[in-house]
């Protein structure tokens, strides 16, 4: 008699395995491994259903996710999930081929948020704060503003790193990548009356975290988010004020003064100097009017030989 098919992989052995490889081998970041383990969740479940995966498996997966109205920038980073996954099953010698080579998700059109004016910013930050969650509130703002730090970055920092009075904070942001970035003096400002305060929320629970909730635990992501929004709230700040917007501020209103695209990108951490160019909607224009007034050699000048 013929052989029979083949037997399905163990699907559900494989992402464990997978996931096991990052966090012990690779060390990625919990932030990752959470992410990732959610987006193999997914892709197990029509994995399950389809028992051998071919590329036509992820390209109907892909669009029907699309169909089902999840943005592109999750469809891409599904599939960047995928290819992951599958690149280690085919080096475990579980596949032969990688289904997801070749297949793209859908192209996707950065929206850039809604920026805050600084006047109004300023306004809202320098009205005073008098309850422990006034002044937990105001810190918070002011280091986001100040630094420019992603939401990950600035839901993970300790109390040892500005304890001391330190303005300057050495941060581990994506990647894995080190950078240095600044409290100004009204962020210091804030911070110190935010630790002055502090200890009425102290717990046994993290007592190294800077942002504690009430409870003394650690404030989470979603905490900062719900905590920014109150702030906003409370000083009459319009439209939807989160912590990526504050980013996106800081990093707009430092261009608008400095006109310098290069320290921007190392303020902000990012590896490619077009990502800086998308983040704080700097046209052609923009750039081109910082080359001329900045390099020795495209200075516009006047005499008969211009």
């Amino acid at each position: 008699m013929p052989p029979g098919p083949a037997s399905a992989p163990d699907w559900a052995r494989w992402v464990a395995d997978y996931l096991d490889e990052l966090r012990v081998v690779r060390r990625a970041s919990p932030h990752t491994l959470d992410a990732t383990a959610r987006d193999l969740r997914r892709l197990q479940a029509m994995l399950e259903g389809v028992g051998h995966c071919q590329s036509v498996h992820i390209r109907r997966w892909i669009a029907a996710l699309h169909h089902d109205g999840h943005q592109t920038a999750s469809l891409q980073r599904y599939l960047s999930s995928a290819r992951g996954f599958f690149r280690f099953v085919v080096g475990r010698g579980g596949l032969a081929h990688n289904p997801t080579t070749g297949v793209r998700a859908p192209r996707h059109r950065r929206k850039l948020p809604m920026g805050v004016a600084a006047d109004a910013l300023g306004q809202a930050l320098d009205q005073p704060a008098v309850s422990v969650v006034e002044r937990r509130d105001r810190a918070l703002l002011e280091v986001l503003y100040s630094s420019g730090m992603r939401l990950a970055e600035v839901h993970g920092l300790n109390l040892s790193q500005v304890a001391h009075g330190q303005t300057e904070l050495r941060i581990v942001g994506k990647g894995d990548k080190e950078r240095m970035v600044w409290l100004g003096g009204k962020a210091r400002a804030a911070v110190d009356a935010w630790l002055a305060v502090r200890p009425q929320w102290l717990r046994a629970t993290d007592p190294g975290a800077l942002w504690l909730n009430p409870r003394g635990g650690r404030l989470s992501r979603s905490g900062i988010g719900l905590a920014v929004k109150a702030f906003a709230r409370r000083t009459g700040l319009e439209g939807r004020v989160h912590p990526h917007r504050l980013r996106h501020a800081f990093a707009t209103h430092l261009l608008e003064e400095s006109g310098d695209l290069r320290a921007v990108q190392e303020l902000l951490g990012h590896a490619q100097l077009a990502t800086t160019q998308i983040y704080t909607h700097v046209d052609f224009k923009r750039l081109a009017s910082v080359y001329d007034s900045a390099h020795p050699r495209a200075r516009k000048r006047s005499g008969p030989d211009q």
